[in-house]
């Protein structure tokens, strides 16, 4: 009996040990506690098998969150691949100086643009006094300029990205002077797949 044979032995006993003391102190028919601790023993067995076969095929429990559509993002190498949100965008979270948020990826944007608050939380200094006029979905509007010194994406490291800010900007947004430091990025049916540029 291998290492590998003797652990999930073990697993198994002890994921039985629950069920079949649940089902002894009901005091059932021998002929159904019978039945019954099979089909948990079957049912133990199973997963079991599947874990067995996820590991020798190199699947990872953190890639099955993903693929059953329960998380929004998953780190390949070193690349980030982000599912469509049920409202049709690519949502990411960001860390931007080590301030973590969820963004909304625009490539429609040309700077990426956070909200005061946001900027107050991160520690993003605004030293613009005046602003910009720029234009929006929702009209022209003032924002003020700042420069974030670490905005990262998942694995995706930047340093002093410029944004955006202004109070109407709610979540914020990651626009194409991010986008545009990438090695590349491309949107492949309900999937967004952000690549960096190699370290230099």
């Amino acid at each position: 009996m291998n290492g590998d044979t003797g652990f999930y032995a073990a697993m198994l006993a002890l994921m039985l040990i629950l069920p079949l003391s649940s089902l002894l102190a009901r005091r059932l028919p021998i002929g159904s506690t019978l039945k019954m601790a099979a089909a948990w023993a079957a049912i133990f067995a199973v997963a079991l098998l599947a874990v067995t076969a996820a590991r020798h095929n190199g699947v990872r429990l953190a890639d099955v969150p993903v693929a059953l559509g329960l998380a929004s993002e998953q780190v390949s190498g070193n690349m980030l691949i982000i599912q469509r949100s049920p409202d049709g965008h690519f949502w990411a979270e960001v860390s931007i100086n080590g301030f973590k948020q969820r963004m909304l990826i625009d490539s429609g944007a040309t700077t990426s643009a956070i909200s005061i608050d946001t900027a107050r939380a991160a520690g993003v200094a605004v030293n613009d006094p005046f602003g910009v006029m720029i234009n929006t979905a929702n009209g022209p509007m003032i924002a003020r300029r700042a420069t974030a010194g670490a905005f990262n994406v998942g694995p995706i490291h930047a340093k002093d990205i410029e944004l955006s800010v202004a109070p109407s900007f709610g979540t914020g947004m990651i626009g194409m002077n991010f986008l545009s430091r990438l090695k590349s990025w491309r949107v492949e049916g309900d999937r967004m797949i952000l690549e960096p540029r190699a370290a230099s």
